[in-house]
């Protein structure tokens, strides 16, 4: 089994409950119950982290750097657009790394259309709620099987 490691950042532990308009109505844990039943036959075990604090996710990717890891999957919520020491902390691993992201972030507030992650992840998915996440899945999956 190939881990992948799914990292959330600052509220969305709050998934369900705020602005579910913007965000959906999926709580974080049932959108990883989704990913892991579509994980399992792909042969991918998938590790879950989510913290409202900028240190805590640089740690869990300090760990996961550490690790023999496949891929990273990680919405960083608002830090996306402002978060140096995250950018630095990703620029460390080796594995692909892909940036998701719930609503069209180049549809909202200018300074949101920012990602200081962009141009060093694989690959970036904006604006499809909760299937983004499957969709990031698959193309690790993909990325990983050439």
């Amino acid at each position: 089994m190939s881990d992948i490691f799914v990292l959330n950042g600052p509220n969305l532990n709050m998934l369900g409950k705020r602005e579910p308009e913007i965000y959906g109505s999926l709580t974080l844990d049932q959108i990883h119950g989704e990913l892991t039943k579509k994980a399992q036959p792909l042969g991918l075990s998938l590790h879950f982290f989510q913290s409202n604090h900028e240190g805590a996710l640089v740690d869990e990717i300090h760990r996961i750097y550490e690790m023999s890891s496949a891929g990273v999957i990680i919405n960083p919520g608002g830090l996306t657009h402002t978060s140096v020491v995250l950018r630095d902390a990703l620029a460390m691993l080796t594995c692909p790394v892909v940036e998701v992201h719930l609503s069209n972030i180049y549809k909202r507030e200018s300074f949101r259309h920012t990602s200081l992650l962009s141009d060093m992840v694989m690959g970036q998915i904006t604006g499809f709620g909760h299937f983004g996440y499957h969709m990031a899945l698959m193309a690790l999956h993909h990325h990983l099987s050439k």
